[in-house]
């Protein structure tokens, strides 16, 4: 009898457990995007293609933000937030929390706003953020569900106009995180690359890469390298670290200058961001 009153106490635990889960999160049935203009406030499904007249950079200065914001948990993440986004021309944002107030700051600084929505915590929607003055070309969501805690992680390519006549792949990452092994890391990884491989422009892949080991290391490097992606160079380099003393964020580039990065500490996140600095390659001038 004991038994059975047990067995019916655990399995009602778990059965609250998923109820209040579901009460919290909510999942989309698939990949959707939030967009955030200056004046207006839409969701679209999966991908977003428009013509854009804009150039993401500023006379062949492309000045890059990577972070992850920790959902906005932090009392000084907007103050810290438009300090590090100051003069920046693309901003990389994971663990974004679309709230009322990061709404209206995006607003307030004109900012084109494009946010997978991967899930929702109280009917507010969390993913990875990219922040431009200019609209991309190009948005597509993708997400790959956590195999313990079944929340996905996401995960936006965007493709930009230059001001040399090329377009900019960009793809901003939150991976897969808690996993037995690499399958589901490499699956995540193997789906983005693929949107790249044909890109014969510049390309930019960075964001919370949740590279704590060394065969998570070994599919970034391995899918890396056959793109011939190169990581900046931090200093000062402070970036998050696990604690087996691998950096968890990273940004990685081809077909552009890279001027300098660096990762200042900050106590507005979990995470320290990255600030990096290129330059456009001239296209019509021979490269040594």
């Amino acid at each position: 009898m004991k038994t059975k009153w047990f067995f019916l106490g655990l399995t009602g635990m778990v059965a609250a457990g998923f109820a209040a889960f579901y009460a919290i999160f909510s999942l989309p049935s698939q990949p959707q995007i939030a967009l955030i203009s200056p004046s207006n406030e839409a969701f679209s499904q999966y991908c977003v293609e428009k013509a854009s007249n804009g150039k993401l950079d500023d006379n062949g200065q492309l000045n890059l933000l990577v972070w992850n914001i920790y959902k906005q948990n932090r009392g000084n993440w907007q103050q810290s937030l438009q300090s590090y986004a100051r003069n920046k021309h693309l901003v990389l944002l994971q663990e974004s929390r679309l709230t009322l107030e990061l709404k209206n700051w995006l607003k307030s600084q004109r900012w084109y706003a494009y946010q997978v929505d991967a899930f929702e915590i109280f009917d507010t929607s969390v993913g990875v953020l990219n922040l431009s003055h200019t609209p991309p070309q190009k948005a597509c969501a993708y997400i790959e569900l956590e195999p313990w805690l079944r929340l996905p992680k996401s995960a936006l390519y965007t493709t930009y106009p230059l001001s040399n006549g090329q377009l900019l792949a960009v793809i901003n990452i939150h991976a897969v995180n808690f996993t037995y092994g690499t399958q589901e890391y490499q699956k995540q990884f193997d789906t983005l690359m693929d949107l790249v491989d044909k890109h014969s422009g510049p390309i930019i892949v960075a964001g919370d890469f949740n590279s704590w080991n060394d065969a998570r290391i070994v599919v970034v490097e391995q899918a890396f390298n056959q793109l011939g992606l190169i990581e900046a160079n931090y200093s000062p380099d402070n970036r998050t670290q696990f604690i087996t003393g691998h950096a968890l964020d990273h940004v990685f580039y081809r077909g552009l200058n890279f001027v300098r990065a660096e990762a200042p500490i900050s106590d507005a996140s979990d995470h320290n961001p990255i600030e990096a600095y290129f330059e456009l390659i001239d296209v019509d001038r021979p490269q040594p």
